[in-house]
C-alpha cells in the first residue's frame, strides 16, 4: 500500500495535512540516515527525536534546496515511501513564509506575486514616481544636465523612500522574531534546553550564508539539473545577485553620506565611490537574475514546488529591471531621457522595495536566521534528549 505523499501545492485549509507529510518524511530520514553528510539538515535533523510544526519550518528554512538527497535516497519514488525531502520542504518553506508574513493580510502574496503583478507594480510606482515630480519638480530637461533633484528633490526622495524602507525593515523583523520564537518553543516542548551562549555561533552562520557553503560542502558543487549533473553556475549567479545587491545599498549609503555629511549633492563622477559601487552592483543584479532564470529552465521539476515558481520569477524579474533602468540612467543621464529614466528607475525600485518581505527576498532572511540557530546547536548551545546516540538531559 502506498503512503501518502503531497507532491501538489496545498492551500491554506491543507496545511494541517503538508505538515504532517513533512513529519512523515522527516520520521523516514531520521531512521535512515544514509544523507546525514549531505547538507546541514540531516545532522540537524538527526539531533531530534520528534518533529513538531516548528522543527520541520526550521529545517526547511535550512536547506538549500540542492536536490542531492533526492538522488541518493532508496526510499524516492517510485518507492512505496516516496520520499522526496527537497519538495516537501520546498513546500513547508513557502508555508513558513506565509505564516510569519507581516501584517497577515499580505501573505497572500506570496503564491499570487507573477511576472504580470511585477510589471503592473512598477507601473504604478512609476505612476506615483509621476505625481511626486509633479508637485514638486519636473519631468522636463533641468537646466543643469543630470541634475536628479531638479527632478525630485532630495526631501521628497527621502521621504518616500524612507518611509517605505521602515516598513520593510519592520515586516522582515517581526517574521524572523515570530520564526526564531517558534523554533525556541518547539525545542523546549521536545525537551531540549539552553545550556549558554557559543562564541562565534553568530559568525559561522554568516560566513556560511556569505560564502553558500552548503551548495559545495565538500569541495564539489552539488547537483541541481539532475542526477548526474554538477555545476557551479547556480551558486555563481547567487553571489552574483547577493553581493550586487549589498553593494548597490553600499552605493546608496555612500550617496547619503557624501550628501548628508558633506554636502556633495548628485550627479557624481564616473570615477566617485557610489558610482563605481552602484556600476558594479548593477552589473551584478544583470548577470545573476538572468543568470538564474536561464538555468532554472534546467532544474530537475522533480525537486521544486511548482507553486514558487511564478514568485521567483517575479522577484528576479524586478532585480534584472531595477539594476537595468539604473544602468540605463547612469549612461544617459547627460541627455534629454534622464528625467523619464529616473521617473522609471525609481518606479521599479519603490515596487522591488514594497515586494521585499512578500516575495522570495525572504529567504535569504530565514536562511540566515535558520544558519544562526544551527550554528547554536551544533556548538551544544541547545541540547536535545538524544544526540549522537546519547541520552542526556538537557542543563
Amino acid at each position: 500500500m502506498t503512503l501518502p505523499y503531497f507532491p501538489v501545492t496545498l492551500s491554506s485549509t491543507e496545511r494541517t495535512g503538508l505538515l504532517r507529510e513533512g513529519e512523515r518524511v522527516m520520521l523516514v530520514c531520521n531512521a535512515c540516515r544514509y544523507c546525514e553528510g549531505y547538507c546541514a539538515v540531516f545532522p540537524a535533523m538527526e539531533r531530534r527525536l520528534a518533529f513538531p510544526p516548528g522543527d520541520l519550518r526550521f529545517l526547511a528554512n535550512l536547506c538549500h534546496d540542492c536536490g542531492e538527497c533526492l538522488y541518493a535516497c532508496q526510499y524516492a519514488p517510485p518507492h512505496a515511501f516516496a520520499i522526496n525531502v527537497p519538495r516537501t520542504l520546498a513546500e513547508v518553506r513557502l508555508e513558513s513564509y506565509e505564516r510569519y508574513a507581516w501584517p497577515a493580510p499580505l501573505a497572500r502574496a506570496f503564491r499570487r506575486h507573477t511576472v504580470a503583478t511585477s510589471l503592473a507594480l512598477s507601473a504604478a510606482m512609476t505612476a506615483v514616481m509621476l505625481l511626486a515630480t509633479a508637485g514638486a519638480g519636473s519631468v522636463e530637461a533641468p537646466a543643469a544636465p543630470a541634475d536628479f533633484y531638479a527632478v525630485l528633490p532630495h526631501g521628497a526622495m527621502v521621504a518616500l523612500f524612507g518611509a517605505v524602507f521602515t516598513f520593510v525593515l519592520a515586516a522582515l523583523a517581526v517574521g524572523v522574531a515570530r520564526f526564531r520564537r517558534e523554533i525556541d518553543e518547539a525545542s523546549r516542548a521536545s525537551g531540549a534546553g539552553r545550556t549558554g551562549r557559543a562564541r562565534g555561533a553568530s559568525w559561522r552562520a554568516l560566513r556560511d550564508a556569505l560564502t553558500l557553503r552548503n551548495l559545495h560542502a565538500h569541495g564539489t558543487d552539488c547537483t541541481y539539473a539532475g542526477e548526474e549533473a554538477r555545476t557551479s553556475w547556480r551558486r555563481r549567479f547567487h553571489h552574483c545577485t547577493f553581493y550586487g545587491f549589498l553593494l548597490c545599498v553600499a552605493a546608496t549609503s555612500v550617496g547619503a553620506l557624501y550628501h548628508l555629511v558633506f554636502g556633495w549633492e548628485a550627479p557624481y563622477g564616473y570615477t566617485s565611490l557610489p558610482v563605481l559601487l552602484g556600476t558594479a552592483g548593477g552589473a551584478g543584479l544583470v548577470i545573476g537574475p538572468a543568470g538564474q532564470c536561464w538555468i532554472g529552465r534546467t532544474r530537475d521539476p522533480e525537486t521544486a514546488d511548482p507553486a514558487q515558481r511564478s514568485p521567483d520569477r517575479a522577484f528576479l524579474l524586478l532585480l534584472f529591471l531595477s539594476s537595468a533602468t539604473g544602468l540605463l540612467l547612469l549612461a544617459w543621464r547627460h541627455t534629454a531621457a534622464m528625467p523619464t529614466l529616473l521617473v522609471v528607475h525609481l518606479g521599479v525600485v519603490l515596487a522591488l522595495f514594497v515586494t521585499l518581505p512578500y516575495g522570495k527576498f525572504v529567504h535569504g532572511v530565514y536562511r540566515t536566521a535558520a544558519l544562526v540557530r544551527d550554528a547554536l546547536e551544533s556548538r551544544g548551545v541547545w541540547r536535545y534528549p538524544l544526540r549522537s546516540g546519547v541520552r542526556h538531559r538537557p542543563d
